[in-house]
């Protein structure tokens, strides 16, 4: 249902229309008393009205998927930290020719076991360089991947600053002269019924 072009519809008694832009399966509709802006094909109500008064201004801005952008950036982060702990510390050196093999002294007093997983521990911690620059480059990997995602999803949109509320956003029209006319409309004063024309004054 095509709201914008039967906004009539909606109108208050004495509302007239001072402008109509359509924008993609919506648009933004300004009125004598308000702003109108019918936004079916983003998330949220598919309508939303300000008072003329708290309309702060109409900009065009880009915009996208914050928490991919967040995401990414700490996968970046981690995977950096990751690979210049991995390259720059020699775990497998500080252990090496540590050898805590049981031998018949330490199984006859019982820490044998004890000895044999405290070597496993050792050799896992030789290894601990070599998984960092691996998951390091993982992260990074996974960082890309999202940050790919967020700049594919950043769009063009329409931005109407709102007073004391959320700002209303809208696919942005590719006619830049759209922002112009909205801005022109928002200027105009309201008509008043009982005004005195030219005539009246002649």
């Amino acid at each position: 249902m095509d709201w914008v072009e039967r906004v009539e519809e909606l109108l208050y008694d004495g509302e007239s229309i001072q402008e109509r832009v359509p924008v993609g399966a919506g648009g933004v509709v300004v009125t004598s008393h308000r702003l109108l802006a019918f936004t079916p094909d983003r998330d949220g109500p598919n309508f939303s009205q300000v008072d003329r008064p708290n309309v702060d201004g109409v900009e065009v801005d880009t915009g996208g998927e914050f928490r991919f952008l967040e995401l990414a950036v700490k996968a970046i982060v981690v995977g950096v930290a990751l690979l210049v702990a991995g390259f720059t510390v020699s775990l497998d050196g500080m252990v090496q020719g540590i050898s805590l093999e049981s031998n018949g002294a330490a199984s006859a007093v019982g820490i044998g076991g004890m000895l044999g997983l405290l070597q496993t521990m050792l050799g896992l911690l030789a290894q601990l360089d070599d998984l960092m620059r691996v998951f390091g480059g993982l992260a990074l990997a996974f960082g890309a991947v999202v940050l790919a995602v967020y700049l594919r999803s950043r769009e063009r949109l329409l931005v109407v600053a709102v007073a004391g509320g959320d700002d209303i956003e809208l696919a942005a029209p590719d006619d830049d002269a759209v922002l112009d006319r909205l801005r022109a409309a928002l200027g105009s004063s309201p008509e008043r019924p009982d005004a005195p024309t030219d005539d009246a004054v002649a």
